[in-house]
């Protein structure tokens, strides 16, 4: 059972005539973002490159969420394209336009034309910590193994 929160959008002027973000399909997780580029400037990624691509689009996202900015399969299995600092976090009191960081991981350039869905993006609940300072963690049976301890 999924929830349903309100989230405002603004769609900046260059992003004009370009569909707002969408949920595939009835159980999808990620609303897709499309890339606003310029119309006729495409931006091309060649191998080992990254760019910092803008969707035209602002949130206001409700207290206490955020929005993770997330690779879309297909361009990764297809062409090695994904999100550099993924997930890309935005905060809740983000009010910026919502710009991509695509890196071309593949052998070939990798052309990016406006209206082209680039990411998703998911809407997800938050949870703020208060840390305690101690001067000894509880033990547990792994402790401090890490990087491989558990198996491969």
């Amino acid at each position: 059972m999924s929830t349903t929160i309100t989230v405002e959008l603004q769609q900046l002027a260059h992003a004009a005539g370009l569909p707002l973000p969408a949920y595939q399909t009835a159980d999808a997780a990620g609303l897709d973002l499309m890339a606003a580029v310029p119309d006729g400037e495409p931006v091309t990624l060649a191998p080992s490159q990254y760019a910092l691509v803008p969707t035209g689009l602002a949130i206001a996202l409700p207290p206490g969420h955020e929005a993770q900015v997330r690779p879309r399969s297909g361009l990764a299995a297809k062409h090695g394209v994904t999100v550099l600092n993924s997930p890309g976090t935005i905060d809740a009191d983000y009010r910026g336009e919502i710009k991509v960081i695509l890196i071309n991981h593949g052998a070939a350039p990798f052309v990016i034309n406006r209206g082209e869905r680039i990411a998703q993006m998911v809407i997800a609940p938050v949870v703020q910590a208060t840390l305690v300072a101690v001067a000894e963690l509880s033990a547990t049976d792994r402790g401090a193994g890490g990087f491989g301890s558990t198996g491969r």
